[in-house]
Order: structure tokens, then sequence, then C-alpha cells
């Protein structure tokens, strides 16, 4: 309905703005991440996504057209309503969450407030698929590379191994080699500790 506002930004906070299109000044809601890409700039223009219920309209700007496309993406997937999947897009950058999804990490998207083990299993279950194609990701080396260096974390906290420590190490064990298997990290990593 309303798919861009482009006028003197007359008044912000972290959490919305205030534009004046032609004398109407328009109340929008924004997330952490378009707040910090607001230019200093008077003038700007958002990407927004009006969402009508019985009581209120309510707008929702963004500087990307593709965080509003995760943001819309996000409003599908059933329990999540627009105040939690923009507490997401404040928590994490729109990246973070494609990658989360595509990868299939519940613990990442579980630590966004307000959003149980259920909840992101569902946002995970719903939108893998969309994410894969709209993004064009590659599936297989994203879900390898994490579940080898999660597993690696693991062994090496049985084994005794301080997980701060350990976290550091196999980050870099993998972005030297990538494609390590989960014994070739373990077995770096225990050279190294």
């Amino acid at each position: 309905m309303i798919a861009h506002l482009q006028g003197k930004l007359v008044e912000k906070t972290p959490t919305q703005v205030i534009i004046d299109c032609g004398g109407v000044g328009y109340h929008v809601n924004i997330s952490l991440h378009t707040y910090s890409l607001l230019p200093n700039a008077d003038f700007i223009k958002l990407f927004t996504h009006l969402q009508i219920k019985e009581d209120s309209h309510t707008l929702f700007g963004f500087m990307e057209k593709s965080e509003r496309e995760i943001f819309k993406m996000l409003l599908s997937v059933s329990g999540i309503g627009a105040s939690i999947a923009r507490t997401m897009l404040s928590s994490l950058d729109p990246k973070q969450i494609t990658n989360a999804i595509a990868s299939g990490d519940v613990v990442t998207i579980q630590s966004i407030k307000g959003i149980g083990s259920k909840t992101a299993q569902r946002v995970i279950l719903d939108l893998k698929d969309k994410v894969l194609k709209l993004y064009d990701l590659d599936e297989v080396s994203m879900s390898q590379s994490n579940t080898n260096r999660d597993e690696a974390l693991s062994a090496l906290e049985v084994l005794g191994f301080v997980r701060k420590t350990s976290e550091k190490l196999i980050e870099k064990i993998v972005k030297e080699d990538p494609d390590a298997s989960v014994e070739v990290i373990i077995k770096k990593a225990l050279k190294n500790l």
C-alpha cells in the first residue's frame, strides 16, 4: 500500500522516526539496524511496510529493501508478530538472521529476547527453503562447517578445556580450513591448547 516514504527527517529515536512528506508527518517504527544506517542528512528515504489491524495502522520503515523482505518473511511465521520481528532485526543484522535460518542455527535465533526454542525451530522450519532460494545460499557448506565447529567445541568442553579459549581456536582453524572434518579440527585444537 505504501511502498516507501521520502521526505524530511523531523525526529529520530532508536525505535522510531517522523518523516515530513509534503506537510504530513508520518510516524514510522524502525529497527536498530535501520537506525544505525540513517544518514546525517535531513532528507531520507525509507522502504515501508504498512500493518493494518482493527484498531491501528502501523508503519515500519527500513533503509534496505532486503531488511523489509526479511521482516515480511518473519511475519509469515505463526507466533511472530511485528514487535518480535522488529526485535529480531534490532538484535541481529539481516545477514546474520538469514545465515542462522539457512544453517538451522536454533541457538542464534533463540538468543533473541522473546523467542523460545519452539518459535526458533518454527522460524527455521517455515523459512529455511525460502531463504535458501531467495538468497541463493549453499545449505550444505554452511550447515556442515557449523555442525563440525559445534561438535568439535563440545568435544573439547567434555575433555575439560575452557569454552572461550576453545571457541577462539576453533574459529581460527575453521577460517584456515573451512572443509576440515570434526576430527581434524579437534586434533589441530589439541596441538595448540
